[in-house]
Order: C-alpha cells, then structure tokens, then sequence
C-alpha cells in the first residue's frame, strides 16, 4: 500500500504556488482495508474516503471507462492491481497526471516538461471521453494565463472535434455554470471565453455572448472594436477590482442587447440597455445561475447606460434610475452598478486608467435623496400619498440644484 500526493497540489507546488487543497490516491489498497484503517467511505460511486483525523480526501487508484454514447457517466475500477500510472492516465492535462510518492516526482505522462513550456496538453485520447474538459482546460487556460500558459495544438484541435461532435449538449446546466463560476474568479476570466470561442464551444454554450464579437461599434467610443472584445476587456477590468461573482457576471452581460441590434443601424446602439435584459434572464435560466446573481446582472444591463450619462439626464431621470435600482432598500445594489459602469468605461483601449467622475456624482446625488424623510412633512400636517409625493418632490428638487460639474 503506498498513498501519494497527485494533482493541482503537485502542479501549484512545481509553479511555487500556494498549496490550498491536497489530494491522495492510494495504490496497491482495497475498500475494506481502508475501513479497517479507520477511513471513512464518501459517495457510492467511486472509492473516495476521508482521513480520520485530517478529513482530507484519499481515492484508491482506479482507472474510468466511458458507458454508452454521449455523457452519461463512467465506470469504475478499483483495486489493488491498479497502478498509479493507470490512474493518472485517466487525468485531463499532463500538468495534472503527476504524483509525489516518499518524496519522488512521479511524472510518466511529462507534465513537469509542459510546465517548464507553458504547455496544456492532453494525457490521452481518453480526454474526449468527457465533454466536460473542454470547460476544465479553458478554466485552467485562465488560472494559469499569468504564466503564460497555452494550449497545445492538438489539444486544441480534439477540443474543436469534441465540440463538432455535438457533445457539450450532454453536459448539465449545473456543471456548465460551476465551471463557468470558477473560471469567473482566476485572475484572466477572459481568457476562458477566449478559449471557449476559439473551439467553438462559446456559440454552442452562449450564442447571446458569441454573437457580439461579430458586432460593431462606434470607433469614437470603442477603439478596441467589436462588442465581444469590448465585454472581455470589460470582465478584465471588473476582475481587476473584485472576485465577486456577481459583480463579474453583470460585467460580463450588461452589453447582451448590442448582439441584437438590427444591422442597419450599426455600429449605433440605442436602447440596447432594455433589450439585453431579457437575454440575461434567458441566460441565467439555461444555467440556473443564482437569481440574486441574475438579478443584479439585469440591473446592471438596464441601467449602465443612464450611470454613463449622468450630466445628460434630467433631474426626474436622475431619481427614476434610483427608483428603478431600488435605492432606498438596496443601496448595495447600486453601488455595484456603479462599480461595474466604471469598469465598463475602463474596458475599453486607451481608457483602462481614465478617471470616471460618475461615480462620484451619482454618490453624492444618492446621498441627496436619501437624507429626504417623512419627518419634516408629517409636521406639516400631510398624509399618506400626499407625503409620497412631497418627498418624490423634494428629491427632484434636490437633484435639480446640484451642479453634477462641480460635484466630479
């Protein structure tokens, strides 16, 4: 019996990265004696159990076979005549088929030689067997942008032929937006739609999100281009600030609505705020993507245009964009949106470390309205919708003496 460090431990630890989760394979071992070791068994599918004082996950090596067409699951194999060169062929990427044992560097697969090339590279052609992979490696190709990692060619191309296959339909919403979640938070988020696209995975998972790199848009505002480029530097920029995935969500739909346009119009956009936020429903419905997350990224669709043009609206649609947003029971909901318009204004070239006064006068026109109370009108002698619409007045009133200039 002979247990070994494999995976990302093995991986993060060559690249001198922080150690954050370990995992164990244990060869030459059975179920029972494990149990007799005091391992507790988790799951019924596969041969996993928990240490019983660290907790942490020890799998008996095994080896995995694809059943029937499509996704429907693998089977199974365990036992001590498993070695651990068959359970890490079963790996996705070289860089993660490789074991530490009593010390030694087991690496039959050469992950450490695509580590020292920045290379992702496929074990085996067992890799097509799940079209999940596919996800997996874009999300790696993100993590690991920093070093310079990228795929390699054929790596790329069976990736291209899984897609082609028609494959990723088998794939659940559930584990679409998990991996797509995940992806959200590595420090190059947009590198996974980059990868997604470039096998054409984007316009089979996101058509909404796809179709915009095929959109223009008005060089005076968007040196960078099309609207896919331009919602990539944007996500960038969002990740720069925050690993809220709610905030880069919104980032990475508020502009669906330009993928709509009609093409006579182009490369203008108007009203697309409107119209994309019934495309980021849709999307958030594919993927059950979590509804306050949804909800936030309609917000952001809707209003991110107004937030831009604060000097231009009038003081009734200063407060309709504060009404519409809630303001007065959900601050922190505007304030994201004021966070992902700002970086909406950086994801854009030549502009990614302009200043973006909007912020400031939106906090302090926010700040206007809300110190407005019932108070003051109740001692006037109003009541109920005469009160309402007092206050509605008196913050109109209040935005219309501020001078948003002098404000920024």
């Amino acid at each position: 019996m002979k247990i070994c460090l494999v995976g990302g431990a093995v991986r993060d630890q060559l690249l001198g990265l922080p150690i954050t989760d370990r995992d164990w394979v244990v060869v030459g071992a059975t179920s029972e004696q494990m149990l007799a070791l005091g391992y507790q068994q988790v799951g019924r599918d596969f041969p996993v159990f928990l240490h019983p004082q660290t907790k942490e996950e020890y799998a008996l090596a095994r080896t995995e076979r694809k059943q029937g067409h499509g996704y429907h699951g693998f089977s199974c194999h365990a036992g001590s005549d498993v070695t651990l060169e068959d359970d890490l062929r079963r790996r996705d990427l070289t860089i993660n088929a490789m074991a530490v044992c009593d010390g030694n560097l087991i690496d039959p697969y050469g992950g450490k030689k695509d580590i020292a090339a920045r290379c992702l590279r496929h074990v085996s052609d067992a890799f097509a067997e799940d079209p999940l992979r596919v996800l997996r490696v874009a999300r790696f190709a993100a993590k690991l942008a920093s070093f310079g990692f990228v795929l390699a060619s054929e790596t790329r191309s069976l990736m291209c032929d899984m897609v082609a296959s028609g494959e990723l339909a088998q794939l659940t919403p559930e584990r679409v937006w998990q991996e797509t979640a995940k992806a959200l938070i590595t420090d190059h988020p947009e590198v996974y739609f980059q990868v997604l696209r470039e096998t054409g995975a984007l316009e089979r998972l996101m058509p909404e999100l796809d179709i915009l790199f095929s959109v223009p848009q008005d060089t005076v505002y968007h040196p960078e281009g099309d609207a896919g480029t331009h919602t990539l530097m944007v996500l960038g920029a969002m990740r720069r600030q925050t690993k809220d995935i709610a905030l880069l969500w919104a980032a990475l739909c508020h502009d669906l609505g330009k993928g709509i346009t009609p093409k006579e119009i182009w490369p203008k956009h108007p009203g697309h705020e409107q119209a994309g936020v019934a495309l980021v429903e849709q999307l958030g419905q594919r993927y059950r993507v979590p509804s306050q997350v949804t909800q936030l990224a309609k917000l952001v669709c809707r209003w991110h245009g107004d937030i831009h043009k604060s000097d231009e609206l009038t003081p009734e649609q200063r407060l309709q964009v504060m009404e519409g947003c809630d303001v007065w029971r959900k601050p922190e909901q505007f304030e994201a949106l004021l966070a992902v318009s700002e970086a909406d204004s950086r994801g854009r070239t030549g502009f990614e470390a302009a200043e973006y006064p909007q912020s400031s006068r939106w906090r302090f026109w926010l700040e206007q309205v809300l110190s407005v109370t019932a108070e003051s009108f109740i001692e006037q002698g109003l009541m109920g919708r005469e009160i309402q619409n007092a206050m509605r007045n008196e913050r109109i009133k209040r935005l219309a003496n501020t001078d948003p200039v002098r404000v920024s």
